[in-house]
């Protein structure tokens, strides 16, 4: 009997419906809805390799049982085994993967955004991202296009595995080689999210002195005024407390941002220098090459060319960092955001994974984070404003709208080589997004203000 064929009906306009830089993620009923997610289930069970299971997880949203109930009839329905491991972070996800050589994962989360939001991640059989031609075929079948051969199995079977979760637990253990952190005061926010799962556990387990803040799975309140986009609550507790460090988690803990003990933030430039720095000291670093995106600070890149390194950036999305660290065989990249690939860690961003390494590497070398971040690099003024373009195609085209790319070529001729601009679309909002940075604050102020009103006016135009 041929598999039954999922149409487009009752969800988004299927030719709208289309993999953004981390997935599929919008408002959970309009954006986000069950009809849609049985279809990407089901599809993804068509087009993902024909051996193993499909496994999946999920943050603490209330929605999540919902779209991972209607992903796994999906799956199911296209024939597949599917594992639903519950609650626990993206990076689980790949990890179990690889170990148990399955066909692929899916992750219901829709990362920093707020709880009234959800989305669905991908994962191919290698743990990765799924790659643009499966992604593509993904939309082929919302979109009617996909050829609906029959397939071998006529049903598939779906098994609650939240035990494997110890396992992904043990991984994270192993990953700082059993160091230990007898007594070091440390605060974790947890963001009432996926770090919830295992977080304050493997700090714990290792004898640190945890201090937990929004550490239960709360759908209803993850990532409000907390977690890595938050970090006012983190750095009032990390100096009430005397910490040493803070490490604040987004809501599916694959990113990771850092306060160091006088509250200082770490964020992910400040990591990729700093573990690089370390690594290249080791001897350890293939080219003294990291990988970064186009939002690193020119700081940390000018900083890092004095050490003697290269940084190669990549557009924004962990995706396209992982790929040219595949390519190059770079040991160390990430995103300012906080999401950091580790070669030596599987190549997935993992928020907790590199909290335990920074943790470490200080104790390790007997220093505090404000210590070791004192020899990073001075960071270069920068800004980042959102302008809201509802308008997916002009959003998409901002260049073509020739006021703002005059002003912005403006910009950058007067900052020369002391600034740049960077204007993109969001690939998970509805925003353009205007950064920049100078060695002159007042000059980041002046153009981040002239080129946001200048999108709103220009894009936004009835």
């Amino acid at each position: 009997m041929a598999s039954p064929a999922f149409h487009p009906l009752d969800c988004p306009d299927p030719a709208q419906v289309s993999f953004g830089t981390d997935g599929l993620r919008g408002h959970v009923g309009t954006a986000i809805t069950s009809t849609l997610a049985l279809q990407v289930g089901f599809w993804c069970g068509r087009v993902l390799p024909a051996d193993g299971p499909v496994l999946i997880g999920m943050d603490s949203r209330t929605s999540g049982s919902m779209l991972v109930s209607a992903l796994a009839a999906g799956l199911t329905a296209a024939g597949r085994e599917v594992w639903t491991l519950g609650l626990c972070p993206t990076p689980a996800v790949p990890g179990l993967i690889r170990r148990f050589e399955a066909a692929g994962g899916l992750m219901v989360s829709a990362s920093h955004n707020p709880p009234e939001d959800n989305g669905i991640k991908v994962f191919g059989a290698d743990g990765s991202k799924l790659g643009s031609a499966l992604q593509s075929r993904i939309e082929a079948g919302l979109r009617g296009e996909e050829p609906k051969t029959p397939q071998a199995h006529a049903f598939g079977v779906s098994h609650q595995r939240s035990d494997l979760l110890d396992l992904y637990k043990q991984d994270l253990l192993k990953s700082v080689q059993h160091q230990r952190l007898d007594g070091v005061p440390i605060v974790l926010d947890l963001c009432w999210g996926s770090a919830t799962a295992c977080g304050a556990a493997v700090f714990s387990e290792l004898g640190a002195d945890v201090t937990v803040l929004h550490g239960e799975a709360d759908g209803e309140r993850i990532n409000v005024g907390c977690g890595s986009t938050h970090l006012e609550p983190l750095r009032q507790a990390v100096l009430e407390r005397g910490a040493t460090m803070g490490f604040a988690f987004d809501g599916d803990a694959d990113r990771m941002l850092a306060v160091d003990g006088r509250g200082r933030i770490v964020d992910g430039d400040h990591v990729l220098f700093l573990w690089g720095s370390a690594l290249q000291d080791s001897g350890v670093l293939p080219d003294q090459r990291l990988v970064a995106t186009v939002m690193s600070n020119l700081g940390f890149e000018r900083a890092w060319q004095a050490r003697g390194g290269l940084l190669e950036r990549t557009p924004v999305g962990d995706q396209h960092v992982h790929a040219a660290m595949v390519r190059n065989g770079a040991a160390l990249g990430g995103e300012q955001s906080g999401h950091i690939l580790s070669s030596a860690h599987g190549l997935s961003g993992d928020g907790v994974l590199t909290a335990l390494q920074l943790a470490s590497l200080c104790h390790g070398q007997g220093i505090t984070l404000a210590d070791w971040l004192d020899r990073s690099f001075e960071a270069y003024p920068q800004k980042l404003v959102n302008v809201r373009v509802p308008d997916r195609s002009r959003r998409k085209a901002w260049a073509d709208c020739q006021p703002l790319a005059d002003l912005v070529q403006e910009a950058e001729r007067s900052m020369a080589a002391d600034g740049r601009v960077l204007v993109r679309a969001s690939g998970t909002e509805r925003l353009l997004r205007v950064m920049v940075e100078a060695a002159d604050p007042k000059a980041v102020e002046h153009w981040t203000q002239c080129l946001a009103e200048a999108a709103d006016q220009h894009l936004n135009a009835a």
